[in-house]
């Protein structure tokens, strides 16, 4: 499938589907820790698996809201992968903040929710962003070229 290729259902032939949001409020990112870490990935990006018949768009939507009770909206999607950490078929979606406030919705799935600002992203996820999302950060809340304020 095309790296931006838009699949509406819930499954790529025997793929688990996972939709994650990337949600971008005040110059930070909304990020969630689990409980329960996949391998070195403890946190992350909003997401979940997307159920039968649901757009992965919604699926987005749903987890962060589940997740950590925040209203938020699919401003467009930001790319596709299989993750090298779960071999999941991943799907980002760039999200707007609609209402709500982040916290720790679901406490047995999430520890907790930070926002993080774009430079401390390493420290959170040290093995790198999906390149997609990071351009989209990058533009989105990166620092000016040089010589612009």
């Amino acid at each position: 499938m095309a790296e931006d290729a838009p699949a509406r259902s819930g499954s790529d032939g025997n793929r688990l589907r996972v939709a994650a949001a990337v949600v971008v409020h005040e110059g930070r990112v909304l990020l969630v820790r689990r409980r329960a870490a996949e391998g070195n990935l403890s946190w992350q990006f909003p997401a979940g698996k997307v159920e039968p018949g649901e757009a992965w768009e919604g699926a987005a939507v749903r987890e962060t809201k589940e997740e950590t009770g925040l209203d938020v909206s699919v401003a467009g999607p930001l790319g596709e992968r299989v993750h090298p950490a779960t071999g999941r078929l991943m799907s980002y979606a760039a999200c707007d903040v609609v209402g709500g406030s982040a916290r720790a919705a679901a406490p047995t799935e999430i520890a907790e929710v930070a926002w993080v600002a774009l430079a401390e992203l390493p420290g959170y996820i040290p093995y790198g962003i999906f390149e997609p999302v990071q351009r989209h950060l990058d533009a989105l809340i990166g620092l000016p070229p040089p010589g612009q304020t």
